[in-house]
């Protein structure tokens, strides 16, 4: 112990404790300055994913993702037509398109499987606008 500190009466001594933890060679380190104490955070239950078929067109949703875990988009199938994420901050009554830089990005002509969005705010629900020109498109948002 770096530090001491006074005993007082009545107790004439002063428990000690101290924590631990494993080392990557096996031993025990103590917490301190030096070695703090090595957590994470454990993220969030990942929501149920929004997955389905359809040969026609539709607004699929909501999709309510988790705050800080990317949100993964796959299609698939023999389709023509486009597929656009859209957010909703109030229950979907609002749908706007994705953007970056002010320009609609979310948009999809083909088969895909990538990231797509990391929502920040908390309520925030994702949907997609599928316009099937012919074919059937599997779709699935999923974190």
């Amino acid at each position: 112990m770096s530090h001491l500190v006074p005993v007082r009466f009545p107790a004439g001594f002063a428990s000690a404790g101290a924590i631990a933890f494993t080392s990557e060679s096996g031993e025990a380190v103590l917490v301190g300055g030096a070695e703090p104490l090595p957590v994470i955070l454990k993220p969030d239950a990942a929501p149920t994913a929004l997955a389905g078929t359809t040969g026609e067109s539709a607004v699929v949703g909501p999709f309510a993702p988790s705050a800080d875990a990317p949100v993964m988009l796959q299609l698939s199938g023999e389709w023509t037509g486009t597929v656009a994420l859209q957010r909703s901050t109030d229950g979907g009554a609002t749908r706007l398109p994705v953007t970056a830089g002010g320009l609609e990005w979310g948009v999809y002509t083909a088969n895909a499987c990538e990231p797509v969005w990391s929502e920040q705010e908390t309520g925030a629900e994702l949907y997609l606008q599928i316009d099937i020109a012919q074919g059937t498109l599997a779709y699935r948002l999923s974190q």
